[in-house]
């Protein structure tokens, strides 16, 4: 399923990766341009990666591109494959002025005068590499290499990260089956496999859902504790990781609560924490912690990891990059104490059942950088050869030993070099699809002509370490590192200058209303990002600016400030949109324009779709639909989805229904409703139409009928709640939005109060839900209260008397005193004079957003239900329930707020960190950005409930 999502995303990235422009520069030059993929060769017969795929290379051949394929038969995708992709198969490479592999080059296969690009493990002054950079170096070759194409911030834009993450994980569940089979406790771990035995990620998954399944029913034994894995890093190699362990029972925690979690625990779970340098780095004389510091001098920092986390860590996963001069987590010293008889579980010891020889129980290096973070790891393992057991205390013991042992004093290290070559297909063509964009540009480029005349872009000049004979100037500092003789523990600060001292992020955040905090206080959590809060509002935006660091307010009227608004826009790197949802198309229109990304929790409505094109041609993502509904309710659904089809399911029938509602304490008004996002929104609601499947048969609810009470439903699935749901928009959509064909049922409702309905369905009987400008409510008119409003609105002389307008209204609203009462309680026949919105459903919107607001100290909450029922291989249906209901803080967020907020913030932060690479108009329907969304709103304590229901 995994690499069938891959391939889907490469077929988009094949229509946006070069543009024309790039192709017809090419094409213009005269010679066709040759491109060729080398044979790897390098280290073991395990590398059966490579740079592109064949739907990759195609993409090359239909746009004029010669590609030269070296033969191999132990690629992943055969030569068959290639050559059906237009690619020619033959040795000889030397008509390619750009060569592109994977691992690095063997000298005497290096060809002079060409343009390399390849992971070459040089930047560090690798000694090993060194004789690799001086022949690239004397044969006059253009490395470009793949670990230094970084954005502005210098986020890596190419990497198996991912799947380096994916692989290391399984293989570490696989050691510790091992492991604890070996020291006497038979565990659901050990039916999961190395990486490399299966056919594909998917596969892999199932095993991991299958223990996850035995872990949850009790089969991870008290002797042992409950188990705990700690990933140190957020990149990609983490969560790589993190999504293996997502087929778990696993609960995040933060790090400082480890400990607790670890004592206090059950026993049918994993815990999970992601350790950022925050969590760990202090300075050496104990003040504050500051990144731009920490980044220029390492050396005034010190790590805690040891003494804070790492004694209560079953498994450290490690997925950071060390730089030279930083501080190491894991010294040999910290080893030494953390294997020490003293830290061992806290389980209590049964009869009968050995005890851990210490907490810790494995070590997985997926960075596998030698003599790095972890400072006794000197050697890499293999796949062939993946574990060892390291004992600090016996010094001994050679690390890394050709016989792999499971018993014995220790810690059990997997440390492999080349991890996503076990699962070389997907990886592939993961790579491939952020590689590709760039091939084009590297295309261009001319090893003979000097480094300083080519006109390349900065991500590709700044990725460039040797050309013409000499190292650039970006890279000089190589030479300086290969100077340096003394031993590691002695080695000086040495400052990589493309490593440190990046630029914060820039947000600009167009709204300061309820959903603006929680988006604010979880993107400046860790400092990396500069937040501008643009608001119509300026005191709300100021007071919100004052509450967290890196974050400033700006006087913006969206509507009105045109110049404004544009620059606004440009002065940021991304720009997320919580106004009006008719003004999203006119901020993105500007996104467009400028190249920024942007992100809304709001319906993609036609004018946001219509940017579709233009946004492709910019190569900038406009995400849609990432709040609560739409947003979670869009992502725990596909979720769903994919895991029924996986295992052969097919979809019958989808109900869905979600709405924010107060607390049941605090409903006490007519409409049993308070406002804490779009009044308009919510009130226009009841003139929209509907569409929905039912049995096949598509039912159309007209416009104004939308809340009769023929057609709205009555609620039992929370019986106390006392609800009722409307349909929402067109239902239908999703049949194919989500990819549900075999669906006879499709439904998607808002839920509310019982009463609502009834008492909403008035206004349009009073004629108050008209959004045309109204000549008494535009500015510049007389003031004019309630009662005279609706006097001008029900044709009355304003002077009518409050009792005669009482009985039109009576008689408007079919003499219904229920009604009536509802209209009186709301004081729409009050003298309160009117906040003029120039129409009747703007002011009657926000008359209704302040009568009927939440008071201090009083909740909101959010229900959703998702049901979908799944018709199964063997015939069997089940129902999936999938159930969330959160309640607001009473002084703190509410939970609309959280809810959108949230994920809001995720999705951003993803866009910047290169984590979501969809370009368009984007909706969270893969699983590359769901999964991950969902996992990390877990840490915010958002997470779904789900049972199966079977017939």
């Amino acid at each position: 399923m995994l690499r069938a999502n891959r391939l889907k995303l490469a077929q988009q990235l094949l229509r946006a990766s070069a543009s024309p422009k790039q192709w017809r520069h090419l094409s213009s030059k005269g010679d066709k341009p040759v491109m060729a993929i080398r044979r790897e060769d390098y280290g073991s017969q395990w590398e059966r990666r490579a740079p592109l795929n064949p739907l990759q290379v195609k993409s090359f051949v239909d746009n004029g591109v010669k590609v030269l394929v070296a033969p191999s038969n132990r690629r992943a995708y055969t030569m068959e494959d290639y050559s059906k992709a237009g690619a020619v198969i033959q040795e000889d490479l030397s008509e390619a002025s750009l060569i592109l592999g994977v691992k690095q080059v063997p000298i005497e296969r290096l060809l002079a005068d060409k343009t390399y690009c390849f992971f070459s493990h040089t930047i560090k002054a690798q000694s090993e590499n060194m004789p690799l950079l001086d022949a690239i170096l004397e044969k006059n070759v253009r490395l470009i290499d793949y670990e230094k194409l970084v954005d502005e911030n210098g986020k890596r834009l190419v990497a198996f990260g991912k799947f380096a993450g994916i692989a290391g994980m399984l293989n570490i569940l696989h050691g510790i089956g091992l492991r604890l089979l070996a020291l006497g406790h038979h565990t659901p771990f050990i039916h999961i496999a190395a990486a490399h035995n299966y056919r594909n990620t998917g596969m892999a998954m199932q095993a991991v859902r299958d223990a996850g399944y035995r872990i949850a029913l009790g089969e991870l034994p008290h002797s042992i504790g409950p188990l705990s894995f700690v990933f140190m890093g957020s990149g990609n190699v983490s969560q790589g990781a993190q999504e293996v362990i997502a087929d778990l029972p696993v609960e995040y925690v933060e790090a400082k609560d480890l400990r607790s979690a670890v004592e206090k625990g059950d026993h049918r779970k994993v815990y999970a924490t992601v350790v950022h340098r925050k969590d760990h780095i202090v300075r050496r004389d104990g003040t504050a912690f500051d990144k731009d510091e920490y980044d220029g001098h390492p050396d005034l920092y010190r790590s805690t990891f040891s003494e804070k986390i790492a004694p209560w860590a079953s498994c450290i996963i490690n997925g950071i990059f060390w730089n030279i001069g930083h501080p190491r987590f894991l010294t040999n010293m910290d080893t030494k104490t953390l294997l020490s008889p003293e830290m061992s579980p806290v389980a209590p010891e049964a009869p009968g059942c050995p005890r851990l020889p210490h907490r810790l129980l494995a070590i997985c290096d997926i960075t596998a950088d030698p003599g790095g973070s972890i400072e006794f790891i000197e050697e890499c393992s293999s796949i062939e050869s993946p574990f060892d057991l390291y004992d600090a205390n016996h010094k001994h013991q050679h690390f890394m030993s050709q016989r792999t042992r499971f018993s014995g004093d220790g810690v059990l290290v997997c440390s492999i070099d080349n991890m996503p070559a076990q699962l070389p297909r997907e990886a592939t063509d993961f790579f491939g699809n952020l590689l590709q964009p760039w091939v084009p540009e590297m295309l261009k480029s001319d090893a003979k002509k000097p480094f300083e005349e080519e006109k390349l872009s900065r991500v590709i000049t700044d990725a460039i370490i040797a050309s013409n004979g000499k190292l650039t100037p970006k890279f000089e500092y190589i030479q300086q590192l290969r100077e340096v003789t003394m031993p590691k523990e002695e080695s000086p600060h040495v400052v990589v200058p493309s490593s440190f001292g990046a630029e914060k992020q820039r947000v600009l955040l167009m709204g300061s209303g309820h959903m603006a905090e929680p988006i604010v206080e979880y993107l400046t959590r860790n400092g990396g990002v500069a937040v501008t809060i643009a608001s119509a509002d300026k005191p709300e935006a100021d007071a919100l600016a004052a509450k967290y660091d890196g974050t400033n307010s700006l006087y913006l009227n969206v509507a009105r400030h045109t110049d404004q608004t544009e620059k606004a826009v440009q002065e940021h790197d991304i720009v997320i949109s919580m106004l009006p949802y008719k003004l999203h198309p006119q901020v993105a229109e500007k996104c467009v324009a400028y190249k920024k990304n942007m992100v809304t929790a709001s319906y993609a409505s036609p004018e946001m779709r219509a940017l579709q094109q233009g946004a492709l041609d910019a190569g900038v993502t406009l995400l849609n639909e990432i709040g609560l509904d739409p947003g979670i309710d869009h992502m725990l659904a596909m979720e769903c989805f994919h895991n029924a089809k996986a295992e052969g399911g097919k979809v019958r029938f989808f109900d869905s229904w979600c709405g924010g509602l107060p607390a049941p304490e605090h409903s006490e008004n007519p409409l049993r409703y308070k406002f804490n996002w779009s009044a308009t929104a919510s009130v226009g609601a009841i003139m929209r139409d509907a569409k929905y499947l039912q049995n096949g048969e598509e039912v159309f609810i007209p416009p104004g009928m939308l809340m009769h009470e023929s057609n709205v439903q009555e609620i039992n699935f929370l019986p106390g709640f006392h609800l009722e749901g409307y349909f929402n928009r067109d239902s239908t959509n999703y049949v194919f939005a989500y990819g549900i064909p075999t669906a006879h049922t499709v439904r998607r409702g808002t839920l509310r109060y019982k009463g609502f309905c009834k008492t909403v369905t008035s206004f349009p009987k009073l004629g108050l839900v008209d959004d045309k400008l109204h000549p008494a409510l535009v500015d510049g008119a007389p003031d004019i209260t309630w009662h005279e409003l609706m006097c001008k609105v029900l044709g009355c002389d304003t002077q009518t008397s409050t009792s005669r307008l009482e009985s039109i209204i009576y008689d408007r609203l079919g003499q219904d005193e229920e009604r009536l009462n509802a209209v009186l309680q709301l004081g729409l026949l009050s003298d309160t004079v009117v906040n003029k919105q120039n129409s009747l459903l703007d002011t009657l919107s926000t008359y209704l957003s302040h009568t009927l607001a939440y008071e201090n100290g009083e909740r909101d909450l959010v229900i959703m239900k998702h049901r979908i029922g799944v018709e199964w291989p063997n015939k069997i249906t089940s129902t999936e329930e999938i159930s969330l209901t959160v309640y607001g803080d009473a002084y703190g967020y509410s939970a609309m707020a959280k809810m959108v907020g949230y994920p809001t913030a995720i999705a951003a932060k993803m866009i910047m960190d290169g984590e979501i690479l969809q370009k368009g108009v984007v909706l969270p329907f893969s699983k590359d950005i769901y999964h991950l969304i969902l996992n990390r709103l877990k840490a915010e304590d958002i997470r779904a409930a789900s049972r199966t229901v079977h017939h």
